[in-house]
């Protein structure tokens, strides 16, 4: 049996109407790939208290958790994932990154531009409308 993940991931916009997308570097599990910056939900950890707390130690930045925009299920070859993307906003610092390859804004209609890891696309698509 797949062991099941529930991973949580930041769609934060800035005053440009951008929003931020990360790029896993070649040494993380799916690399080279966009994502929602974020990460693993702690055993009995709420969901906006681990994306607050994994955006700070990933980003070096605070943020607010605001609410769900998406949740999606997918089906990797070794897991599976249940990621959860809440809408944040930035109330302190600067994103910068420290495990990721790359960090860029993009707008909403550029978004499928980048090659998204699996999981993600349902919420860049929706993202996109």
């Amino acid at each position: 049996m797949k062991k099941k993940v529930k991973v949580v991931g930041a769609i934060i916009e800035n005053d440009k109407n951008e929003v931020l997308c990360a790029l896993r570097s070649p040494e993380m599990s799916l690399p080279n790939l966009w994502e929602f910056p974020g990460g693993k939900v702690e055993e009995g950890e709420d969901i906006r208290t681990a994306l607050e707390r994994e955006i700070r130690e990933e980003l070096h930045c605070a943020i607010k958790a605001l609410d769900i925009f998406s949740d999606t299920t997918y089906e990797y070859d070794t897991f599976i994932i249940n990621l959860i993307c809440i809408e944040s906003k930035i109330i302190s610092g600067t994103p910068v990154k420290s495990e990721h390859s790359k960090l860029v804004w993009l707008k909403r209609e550029n978004l499928s531009s980048l090659k998204w890891a699996p999981a993600d696309i349902p919420t860049v698509d929706k993202l996109s409308f």
